[in-house]
């Protein structure tokens, strides 16, 4: 029986008549309603005609969680009096219930771009509501692109809705809108009661969130903020915190509470779920939840909000090509999310663990997971999809132009699109499997070595990280699931036969497909380098894997498989060389952890490892290994072939030339033998190298040399062409052109160091055009005075400088000038004694307004010296007067 006085107390029916309105004209509409209106409940069943208004209609709506998809297709079931199957289904990744009956399905963004693929059309669906799109996941926002170009090019007819509490409603109504103009942007009122604001941040200042590190004073607070909130209000306590760690974390430190904890994250088992959704039977309740408890869903009994003002979120470390999950501060939009819970059947308080001086500086949405997430899933979905560069899709934010070409490195690397980035028979069956598509490709080669049983098994591994008591070797986490009873190792069971099941579907062997299907020998390098190409390799027949190897062997080649760019070699105690170039670290598997690397883990001797997740600490140059399998470097070599290779090298090292054969993989240097004859062409260009890198204070600067430059910079600056520049990076650029000869002998640092640069420089004098005679004209090194002396011009400055005694200049009535005239002089006079006393560039006007002045002064310090009235008729000297009167 229909739940009528549910549904009639649900705040958006109100909405209802203007949301069908504007579907039955343009066919495309923004529902923008608070939590709690019934949005993702109400407005499915009205849209498909199953609460008895308008037609029967089939519709589809797609959630960003499967949590949420499942708990809005039971609650739409109960208000319809009927199970989950029935007329309102759900599907998610390994899970559906649905039958022929069902006209409203709720699905996850992947699963609905899984059917796109198969089947663009959507025969059958009349409409789509893309629920929560203003969380901007990556896979909602490839929806909502994928489906308008549907409706522009198949089917016109189809109805689409985006539906919100809080977004970019006229952004989205411009993109659904398209050419036609803006989309209706429909608002529905909610029945919110007020929330209170408590401001709780820590006494004491915290160390920032960085990658998945929280720092544990901020959970003890937050668990003492649980407790504050016990005590001084009423009602369920719903606190939200970044990730399973943090609620593991904080759920131990609430023990003896006097209250029940409750965990909710998208890796609880569904009966937890399931019990948190139904609500309490009287005894009060904390609810410890992730986002996931933003939107969506409605906790019953809720009063309290406590909210730990952190989020987790997919970045891409492109330096080093990892990709993982990071810590930051929630958005304000996400902030009111939140906050609102406590609001939705009472009036409510929100306790937020910061400052409020801190909250204006928060930002003011999330951030779309199409500017910061790994692009790989996403380039693969648009290849399929029939546009590779993603240009012809209605996108809110296009894709960053670098993260998509990085992205399309990879897929070419691994055999899932061609040259020009068209999707591979062997690419679409990878974007069918329902995982990223470096695991689709471990579990496609790894199948081929292993068997699909095993291959799926480590996959799956893969592709939800185990938990941090399941340490951080692989295999022993592989066997640990095996044997456990948690709800992370049923889940990992359900996804294992689901891989398996899918990596048994007929398709692309190993040895079509091209690039990366693992044909090939291991010596062959010739398919390119770097870390992304580095994933073009295959297994190859000369592993030691099979179907009867070791859970060790068959774990490592899987995961070495997925991210050949990772294969690490030993260097140092707990130190790797990851063949991408990135340094690695063991770490300890975490707080309350079983195994940690530095404590009796298997990683800690291991020569050469697989790594499968990784991390950046803050503060550090290295990577973090969270996952990691131990291999041989005979699986290394195969799984990452592309990047080995083999060939002479010549390079500067330790101030000298060192000329060898080198075999690598990667950055891994796995062996080298001295070279005997190397190229002398090779020879110079690492001696080259060498002076870059070490500067050009490697040669021998003498004063003159130094001061020919000054002298060839100054012309150049005042003169230009054919005058050259002298510059560091000028001369180190031509190097050739001026130490040509001598870097054809030089191989070591004290070779350079002989080097006379004065006289190199030398071959840089535009002789060719004649003009190097008139280097002394423009630049000359010395400047005869009036006294007879020839004192030399120090071009080092911005303006050339003469320094000389002021009697000297008696009787010369203009400064000198340099480069045909065009630049004066600067003079600095100097007393008898050497020192300065005036400066000027006007010598003429000095004589004229400040001779007086400085004769006064210095007259009585030096009166054995000449100071006449009128120096330009005096006679100059550089001698005092009694040597002048003596001639």
């Amino acid at each position: 029986m229909i739940a009528r006085d549910a549904l009639a107390q649900l705040p958006v029916r109100t909405a209802l008549p203007a949301l069908r309105e504007a579907l039955d004209g343009a066919g495309t509409a923004v529902l923008c309603a608070p939590p709690g209106t019934g949005k993702t409940t109400l407005v499915p069943l009205e849209l498909a005609g199953l609460t008895g208004a308008g037609p029967r209609r089939r519709v589809l709506v797609a959630e960003p969680r499967r949590i949420a998809a499942r708990a809005a297709a039971r609650r739409m079931a109960w208000l319809l009096g009927e199970k989950t199957g029935e007329q309102v289904g759900f599907t998610v990744r390994g899970e559906r219930r649905a039958g022929p009956r069902t006209a409203v399905e709720v699905v996850t963004t992947g699963v609905l771009l899984q059917r796109l693929q198969r089947d663009p059309e959507l025969a059958g669906v009349d409409v789509v509501v893309l629920d929560e799109c203003h969380e901007r996941h990556l896979d909602a926002d490839t929806c909502a692109a994928f489906l308008l170009d549907v409706r522009e090019t198949l089917r016109p007819e189809l109805r689409l809705v985006a539906a919100s509490a809080t977004t970019d409603a006229q952004g989205w109504a411009r993109l659904l809108g398209g050419s036609e103009g803006a989309a209706q942007v429909v608002e529905a009122a909610g029945v919110s009661h007020p929330v209170d604001v408590v401001w709780a941040p820590p006494e004491r200042p915290v160390r920032p969130a960085h990658g998945l590190r929280v720092d544990p004073a901020l959970l003890t607070h937050v668990a003492g903020v649980v407790r504050r909130a016990l005590r001084e209000r009423s009602g369920d306590v719903l606190c939200f915190l970044p990730g399973v760690g943090e609620i593991g974390r904080v759920a131990g430190e609430l023990a003896g509470v006097g209250a029940e904890v409750l965990q909710v994250h998208g890796r609880a088992p569904a009966e937890v779920q399931d019990a948190v959704l139904a609500g309490g039977d009287g005894f009060r309740r904390v609810v410890l939840a992730t986002s996931v408890a933003e939107s969506s869903l409605t906790v019953p009994g809720v009063r309290v909000v406590v909210d730990s003002g952190l989020a987790r979120v997919p970045r891409m470390d492109h330096a080093r090509g990892l990709s993982a999950l990071t810590t930051v501060r929630a958005s304000r939009a996400a902030a009111r999310q939140r906050a609102g819970r406590a609001g939705r059947e009472a009036p409510g308080v929100v306790y937020r663990c910061w400052a409020e001086g801190e909250d204006a500086r928060l930002p003011a949405f999330p951030e779309p997971e199409i500017k910061v997430a790994d692009l790989t899933a996403f380039a693969l979905q648009t290849a399929c999809w029939g546009d590779p560069a993603a240009s012809g899709l209605a996108l809110l934010d296009p894709p960053p132009a670098g993260a998509l070409a990085a992205a399309r490195e990879v897929l070419t690397a691994i055999g899932a699109v061609d040259g020009d980035g068209r999707a591979t028979p062997r690419g679409a069956r990878m974007a069918r499997m329902g995982v990223h598509p470096r695991l689709a490709r471990a579990l496609l080669d790894g199948a081929a070595e292993v068997g699909v049983k095993r291959a799926a098994e480590v996959v799956a591994l893969l592709s939800e990280e185990p938990p941090r008591t399941y340490g951080d070797d692989l295999a022993a986490a592989w066997r640990t699931a095996r044997r456990g009873g948690d709800g992370y190792a049923a889940r990992w069971r359900q996804e294992a036969r689901r891989l398996a099941s899918v990596g048994a579907e007929p398709g692309v062997a190993r040895g079509s497909g091209g690039a990366g299907a693992g044909g090939g020998s291991v010596s062959d390098g010739s398919a390119g380098s770097g870390a992304a190409v580095g994933a073009r390799a295959g297994a190859g027949a000369s592993t030691r894997a099979g179907a009867g190897a070791s859970d060790d062997v068959v774990a490592g080649l899987v995961a070495a498989l997925a991210f050949p760019e990772r294969v690490a070699r030993a260097r140092g105690v707990g130190g790797y060389l990851m063949a991408s170039g990135t340094g690695a670290e063991l770490a300890g598997a975490g707080p309350g952890a079983g195994a940690r690397a530095g404590d009796g883990s298997r990683l800690r001797d291991a020569g050469w490892l697989a790594v499968a997740v990784a991390d950046r600490p803050v503060a550090s140059v290295s990577a973090r290994v969270r996952l990691a399998a131990v291999i041989d470097e005979e699986t290394a070599c195969a799984a990452a072939r592309a990047l080995y290779s083999s060939g002479e090298e010549v390079g500067w090292s330790d101030g000298e030339v060192v000329a060898r054969t080198v075999t690598r993989l990667g950055a891994i240097e796995l062996a080298s033998r001295p070279l005997a004859a190397p190229d002398p062409e090779l020879l110079r260009d690492a001696v080259v190298s060498g002076l870059r890198r070490e500067g050009l204070g490697l040669l021998r600067w003498s004063p003159a040399a130094q001061a020919l430059r000054q002298r060839m910079a100054f012309v150049h600056r005042e003169v230009g062409a054919p005058w050259p520049d002298v510059s560091d990076a000028a001369l180190l650029e031509r190097a050739w052109d001026w130490l040509g000869v001598e870097l054809g002998r030089a191989r070591r640092r004290a070779d350079l160091e002989r080097i006379d640069a004065g006289q190199a420089l030398n071959r840089l004098m535009p002789w060719a055009t004649g003009d190097a005679a008139r280097f002394d004209a423009l630049a000359p090194e010395r400047i005869e005075v009036p006294s007879g002396s020839c004192i030399r011009v120090d071009y080092g400055g911005e303006q050339p400088v003469l320094a000389v005694k002021l009697q000297e200049l008696f009787g010369w009535h203009e400064s000198p000038r340099v480069a045909d005239g065009r630049v004066p002089v600067l003079v600095h006079l100097l007393s008898p004694a050497g020192r300065p006393a005036a400066v000027t560039a006007d010598l003429a006007s000095f004589w004229r307004d400040g001779y007086r002045s400085v004769r006064a002064e210095l007259r009585g310090r030096y009166p054995k010296h000449p100071w006449p009235e009128d120096p330009t008729t005096a006679e100059p000297t550089r001698h005092t007067s009694a040597r002048l009167k003596r001639g």
